[in-house]
């Protein structure tokens, strides 16, 4: 009777474990404070959150957005305003990824809401069909080389951790950039990593186009914490 009793202990604490780690998952993962995942924005799709502490960035300048031009040039990185716009056709759930005309994409067809890519932070790079949709809600979406080296990937979190608001983080392993930061038809484009001056690009590029692009209006999804437009830090 008494190893009867335990055997059922056992697998009833195994089938507990399993139960909590699957809990983890999805979209309604709530231990994924530090990825700032905001659920009511869009789906996760089983992106992997990242919870890594960033480096806290250099305080912003006043007159950023106003230099975005010059500080692109001088982070050594290529600006691209207001591209023509392709389709922003809605497209059900798990329909078939279309055709592109850039890597990373600033517009196009993308899957209907609420499927949008939710505005965080992620280790895994969400799908191109999700986050078109995102960027056509006003979003921003910022996107770096993996093998980019782990103290920038953390000088990036820090800074994504001032501005995460209506804004989206995750590596891109099929782009030729080093990093990447979009609104709907905006790109900032960028070959390397310059410190200070591509983090004072990052946010000029954001106060000069976040929440001021896109077809669906900002406010239909809401966005909690600091913006491009105001950032924390």
């Amino acid at each position: 009777m008494g190893e009867g009793r335990l055997k059922i202990g056992v697998v009833a604490l195994v089938v507990a474990l399993v139960l909590a780690v699957a809990g983890c998952g999805g979209d309604d993962d709530s231990s994924s404070d530090n990825a700032h995942i905001n659920h009511a924005t869009g789906k996760s799709h089983g992106a992997i959150p990242d919870n890594r502490v960033g480096t806290p960035p250099p305080a912003a300048k006043e007159a950023e957005a106003k230099n975005l031009k010059k500080l692109a040039e001088r982070a050594g990185c290529r600006l691209y305003l207001t591209v023509g716009e392709t389709s922003n056709k809605k497209l059900p759930p798990d329909s078939p990824t279309p055709k592109y005309e850039v890597e990373p994409a600033i517009s196009g067809p993308h899957v209907e809401p609420p499927y949008q890519q939710a505005d965080g932070a992620y280790r895994s790079r969400a799908q191109t069909i999700d986050y078109v949709g995102s960027l056509d809600y006003g979003r921003m979406v910022i996107q770096y080389a993996p093998d980019l080296a782990e103290k920038i990937q953390l000088k990036l979190k820090g800074l994504y951790d001032t501005m995460y608001g209506g804004t989206l983080l995750f590596p891109n392993e099929v782009m030729n950039w080093a990093l990447t930061v979009s609104t709907w038809r905006n790109l900032l484009a960028c070959t390397g990593w310059g410190n200070r001056a591509t983090i004072e690009a990052i946010r000029a590029f954001g106060k000069a186009t976040w929440g001021k692009s896109g077809n669906e209006p900002l406010s239909d999804f809401p966005v909690e914490g600091p913006t491009p437009a105001k950032p924390a830090g």
